[in-house]
C-alpha cells in the first residue's frame, strides 16, 4: 500500500498533491457507494424517527471545518426537537477542563454523549449505539466539507474554549472516522483525543488513511462507533 505523505507546514513533499488527490478520490467514490448501499437503512431510520417524535428526521448543525471554516453538518436526529444545547455545552466544557467524572456515556457509545440524557429518544439511542446517525455525513464528504478520515468536526462553542495548541486540528478537513475513533475512543480523555487528532495531522499518509478505514468496521461491530 502507498506510503505517500501529505504536504505539511514543515514539509514541501512533491508527492503531497498526489496523496491529496488519491484520498479525495477515495472519499468521493466510497461516500457515493456508501450512500447508495445504505439508502434503505436511511429511509427506515427516517421513518422510525418521524413515527416516534415530531420534527425533521435529519438534524443540521453548524460545525467548524478546515481552517475553521463553518459548514453545516448533517446527522439523523437522535434528540427531541428544541433540546437544550446548554446541557451539552456545559458537559463539553468539563471535558476540555479535564474533568474525568464527565467522561463517557456509560453505554460504550461516545465520549461526547451524556449519560442518562433524557433529551435522546428511544430510536435515537439505537442510532447512536450503532452509529447509524452518522450516515448523512457521507453527503458532507461528497460536498467537500469533510473527509472520510479526519478529526471530529468541532462545534463553534467548543472551539472557543480551546487553548491555542489545539488549533492544529483545523489544519485538515474533519472526518467521519479517524485515528482517535479506532484507538480506544471511549477509553480516551478529551486531551488524548486531541493528541490523536494532531497525530493524524502530523502523520497523514495514504497508507494511514486506508488503514483507519479498514479498522473502522471492527470498531462499529464492537458498538464503539465513529464520529
Amino acid at each position: 500500500m502507498s506510503t505517500v505523505a501529505f504536504k505539511d507546514e514543515s514539509s514541501q513533499s512533491e508527492h503531497a498533491p498526489v496523496a491529496l488527490w488519491i484520498c479525495r478520490l477515495a472519499d468521493v467514490l466510497l461516500a457515493a457507494v456508501g450512500l447508495v448501499l445504505t439508502l434503505p437503512l436511511l429511509i427506515a431510520a427516517c421513518l422510525a424517527i418521524r413515527i416516534e417524535s415530531r420534527g425533521p428526521a435529519v438534524f443540521r448543525q453548524r460545525r467548524l471545518g478546515h481552517h475553521k471554516r463553518p459548514f453545516t453538518l448533517h446527522k439523523l436526529r437522535t434528540m427531541h426537537v428544541q433540546a437544550d444545547a446548554d446541557v451539552h455545552r456545559a458537559y463539553v466544557q468539563q471535558l476540555i477542563n479535564g474533568d474525568e467524572q464527565a467522561h463517557g456515556d456509560g453505554e460504550g457509545c461516545n465520549l461526547y454523549k451524556l449519560a442518562a440524557d433524557d433529551r435522546v429518544t428511544r430510536v435515537g439511542r439505537f442510532l447512536r449505539k450503532t452509529s447509524l446517525d452518522e450516515l448523512p455525513q457521507l453527503q458532507d464528504v461528497l460536498r467537500g466539507h469533510m473527509s472520510l478520515v479526519g478529526p471530529r468536526p468541532v462545534i463553534p462553542y467548543e472551539a472557543e474554549l480551546y487553548p491555542s495548541s489545539y488549533d492544529r486540528r483545523f489544519d485538515v478537513k474533519p472526518g467521519i472516522t479517524g485515528l482517535w475513533q479506532v484507538s480506544g475512543r471511549n477509553e480516551r480523555t478529551y486531551r488524548e483525543m486531541v493528541a490523536l487528532d494532531i497525530a493524524w495531522v502530523e502523520r497523514r499518509s495514504v497508507a494511514l488513511y486506508f488503514s483507519i478505514l479498514a479498522r473502522t468496521p471492527a470498531v462499529l461491530l464492537r458498538r464503539r462507533g465513529v464520529a
